[in-house]
């Protein structure tokens, strides 16, 4: 009767991989130089931006400019815009902060984490806009880093109250607030200083340059330390 044939025991110790011979630096002692870091181009790079700023700050406008002109493809997401998807018993701020309102705000914001997550997923990049509050902690930036990720960029655009002020007369319908509410909203975004976020004071730049000081302060966040 034939016995079975025992397979081979490992070696005791995996042969050391082949070591290449020394290259002539090694000889003169002179290495080339370390290969520059990539930069990644700012207006190619797949980001997501979240744009900060008071009502009459212009951020949906800048937004929309920013997203229309990027040489990749570029979504625009209004958390504004997404709250007012709910029509009947929709909670409008304005009549109040409640938790009803807060519920929907909450909401608003996983939906639009979800998108943005789902764009960059497909190789679209994404620029969001909120009024995020840095004393509020429940219409926060932690809120937006969690439901996006932790490589969203946030940039504040904070104009003069004048400009505001101004440019909310302007509006129409619910996204119109009283003089008051403006300035008590911009008194608090004041709160951005300090914070080590990029701000950018919009109220002597047209659309075009603000998109253009936006595109330098994502330059600023991915550029390698």
């Amino acid at each position: 009767m034939q016995q079975p044939v025992e397979s081979p025991l490992p070696p005791a110790h995996p042969p050391m991989p082949a070591v290449p011979p020394p290259g002539p630096e090694a000889a003169t002692g002179h290495f080339p130089p370390a290969a520059a870091p990539v930069v990644a181009d700012a207006t190619t790079a797949p980001v997501a931006v979240l744009l900060i700023g008071p009502a009459g700050a212009g951020k949906t406008t800048v937004a929309r400019h920013w997203a229309d002109t990027r040489r990749v493809p570029t979504a625009h997401i209004s958390l504004d815009d997404v709250r007012e998807w709910v029509r009947s018993g929709f909670a409008d701020p304005q009549s109040g902060w409640n938790d009803h309102s807060e519920a929907q705000y909450r909401l608003a914001r996983r939906t639009c984490g979800f998108a943005a997550r789902n764009f960059l997923a497909n190789g679209i990049s994404c620029i969001l806009d909120d009024a995020v509050f840095p004393d509020r902690p429940v219409v926060g930036l932690g809120g937006w880093k969690r439901h996006v990720g932790p490589g969203l960029l946030p940039v504040v655009l904070l104009p003069g109250l004048e400009v505001v002020l101004e440019r909310n007369a302007e509006r129409t319908g619910n996204r119109r607030l009283s003089d008051e509410e403006v300035a008590r909203i911009h008194g608090r975004m004041a709160g951005w200083y300090g914070s080590g976020l990029p701000i950018i004071d919009n109220s002597q730049q047209d659309v075009a340059t603000t998109a253009r000081l936006i595109d330098e302060a994502v330059a600023r966040a991915l550029a390698p330390w």
